[in-house]
């Protein structure tokens, strides 16, 4: 069942990266602006010699009007116009569902799509630009002039641009992070849905997208190069016996392990975390993937809850108790109980040492 959901998810990306796929994608007005472009650039391309050139039927005076002559003059042009356009917006289309289809096999791949297709997105606009002024009439050769001399003023005063450009090509070269990672910037956490040319996109958890020039990315956390810890704490009554709960902690670790599959090592028993007013708390500790971290501290809270009610291990809450706790145990039983749990206490801290500082 998971196997056919998976193929049928992966079979809707493939529809959607093909250009079949994105042409179903557009809404009605587009594509029939697109389909009606489409058919006049092939009907210019077949009737050229009618169209331009100086024997073209528009080179003809229809009336003694100036103005109506001139218009009509003017329509080859237009055309032009409409083709160039029409080709421009299909070679983008088809750049980007290139891209996507071989580059977007891993995360870096996807990053690169992103940049690739932002910066493919203005340079084809540009060109376009000046083909559709070559079009109407406009010097080629003035045209790159004027852009020479329209970058060198672009250059001067438009510094953060190129700073912007030049932080998003280095974050893609130098893989910070990727498409699809999890990153906290300014205490800002969420998933990287796009790198740009100039900026960068990422949305949190309640889908709020955050927009950053890539130049004001000064300093990032990326939590998704290793695996992330997963912490919870849970606390008992002071009157629970510790190597008791200990030695039920770890019958049933494994138990836990299995109820929550996202878990990828521990959890861990880290020992008493602290010894509050009214309660006793412990400490577990799991290594998850970044994007499992809260599901997996919640699963480890419900189930240590279960554990708990399972063993009659009494959970404090605002009360007023008095209590007296009788060891009915003989002092042999209970010496082979402490043992046996400060012994898993110390398999624990050995195994999750690495956990140790950054919990703290």
């Amino acid at each position: 069942m998971a196997n056919n959901a998976e193929v049928e998810k992966k079979e809707k990306t493939e529809s959607k990266e093909s250009l079949i796929g994105w042409f179903l994608g557009l809404e009605l007005i587009q594509k029939i602006l697109l389909i009606a472009g489409i058919v006049i650039t092939i009907l210019g391309i077949v009737f050229s010699g009618y169209l331009f050139g100086w024997n073209s039927v528009f080179n003809q005076n229809i009336s003694n009007n100036v103005a109506l002559n001139t218009a009509f003059q003017k329509i080859p042009a237009l055309i032009k116009t409409i083709q160039i356009i029409t080709v421009s917006f299909l070679a983008f289309a088809l750049a980007k569902a290139l891209m996507l289809r071989f580059l977007s096999k891993s995360k870096r791949g996807k990053t690169i799509t992103t940049l690739a297709t932002s910066f493919f997105k203005y340079l084809i606009a540009i060109i376009a630009i000046m083909m559709i002024l070559s079009a109407w009439g406009a010097d080629p050769g003035a045209l790159l002039a004027s852009a020479g001399i329209l970058t060198l003023v672009i250059g001067l005063g438009a510094q953060s641009l190129i700073a912007d450009i030049l932080a998003g090509i280095f974050i893609v070269f130098e893989g910070e992070f990727q498409v699809g990672d999890i990153i906290v910037i300014d205490g800002w956490r969420g998933t990287v849905t796009e790198v740009g040319i100039r900026t960068t996109k990422v949305i949190d958890w309640g889908g709020n997208v955050r927009i950053i020039n890539n130049s004001s990315i000064s300093s990032i956390i990326n939590q998704t190069k290793e695996l992330s810890i997963a912490v919870s704490r849970i606390s008992i009554e002071y009157g629970q016996p510790i190597p008791d709960v200990e030695v039920i902690i770890k019958n049933n670790l494994e138990r836990m392990k299995n109820a929550i599959p996202e878990i990828v090592e521990g959890p861990y028993y880290k020992g008493v975390d602290a010894l509050s007013s009214s309660s006793v708390d412990l400490l577990f500790m799991a290594k998850c993937k970044e994007e499992d971290l809260y599901g997996v501290q919640r699963a480890l809270n419900r189930e240590l809850k279960i554990l708990f009610d399972e063993n009659g291990i009494r959970i404090p809450f605002p009360q007023v108790t008095v209590s007296q706790y009788e060891d009915s145990a003989s002092e042999s039983g209970r010496a082979a109980v402490e043992d046996e749990a400060r012994q898993f206490t110390a398999e624990q801290r050995a195994a999750s040492k690495d956990m140790e500082d950054r919990d703290k």
